[in-house]
């Protein structure tokens, strides 16, 4: 009875022992044996979770080949995301930051063209933007508003377009210099001689901050171009008017600010200080 069997129903055998086997015994090893397509399909699939969990999060920035702009790109990278540099000049960029690294991209982008160019540029591929732009003072007493305020507001327009929540503002301190009884603030005087720039600062501020986008926005200091002598002093908003930091530090400030969900929804004054004690970011936004 039994060759009759198997010749009428070959699979026979593993109805068999899907009946009586044990559990213990994995009729997997018969599809092994029997089919090695099914054992390579597994591991194709092994194989595309961990590229999934490998992807990098790709970071927008904005002004990547500004002073403070270099530097963010610098530490998105070192820390391991993927960056799109935007930038008005490619050459000049590819010239300033170091072309032969897969994980950087560069893409034309000028924040006063408009939004519908700022997200093409921004694609979908990005998961949040940082805006380091700052105007080149001139002649141009507008420069400030169609570098700081419209252009800022370009970006988080464009943000909204590709459906990108999250977004990080270089502004400065005492852009509220006159709510805070600054308005003699050499300082204060100084930065606004150049078009109100404050003042331009201070309504992008306003706006982001009405937009619904998760944001932090950090006001530094005076901006050094040395490497850091001392440690991050964060403050809230409207409380610092005085004090410098390193633009090294700005930009860790940044980087630091996407990791953590304490920096959300939240504006930060930041100077540097060498008798400040050293802290961890997460207990340096947490405080805010």
């Amino acid at each position: 009875m039994a060759a009759p069997l198997l010749l009428r129903y070959p699979n026979f055998h593993t109805l068999l022992l899907n009946t009586v086997a044990p559990k213990s015994i994995s009729v997997v090893n018969f599809a092994n044996v029997e089919g090695s397509e099914i054992t390579e399909q597994v591991e194709e699939k092994k194989e595309e979770d961990l590229t999934v969990k490998k992807k990098k999060k790709k970071i927008f920035v904005a002004g990547a080949t500004g002073s403070t702009g270099k530097r963010i790109v610098e530490q998105l990278l070192k820390k391991g995301f993927s960056v799109k540099a935007g930038v008005r000049d490619l050459d000049k960029a590819r010239a300033s930051l170091s072309s032969n690294n897969p994980s950087l991209q560069f893409v034309k982008a000028d924040v006063t063209e408009g939004s519908d160019k700022l997200a093409e540029a921004i694609g979908d591929d990005s998961e949040a933007v940082v805006c380091a732009t700052g105007f080149r003072p001139g002649w141009d007493l507008l420069a400030p508003w169609k570098v700081d305020n419209f252009g800022t507001v370009n970006l988080v327009e464009a943000c909204r377009k590709r459906n990108v929540n999250r977004f990080i503002l270089i502004s400065s301190i005492l852009v509220n210099g006159a709510a805070m009884g600054q308005l003699l603030n050499p300082a204060y005087i100084f930065l606004n001689v150049f078009g109100l720039t404050l003042v331009a600062k201070l309504q992008a501020e306003q706006y982001i901050r009405k937009s619904g986008i998760n944001y932090t926005i950090i006001r530094p200091g005076g901006l050094k171009n040395d490497p850091p002598s001392g440690n991050v002093i964060m403050e809230p908003e409207d409380t610092l008017s005085e004090g410098s930091i390193s633009r090294d530090q700005v930009a860790e400030v940044a980087v630091e600010a996407l990791a953590y969900p304490e920096a959300s929804y939240k504006v930060v004054e930041i100077v540097a200080r060498p008798d400040a004690p050293k802290r961890s970011y997460h207990d340096l936004f947490s405080s805010i």
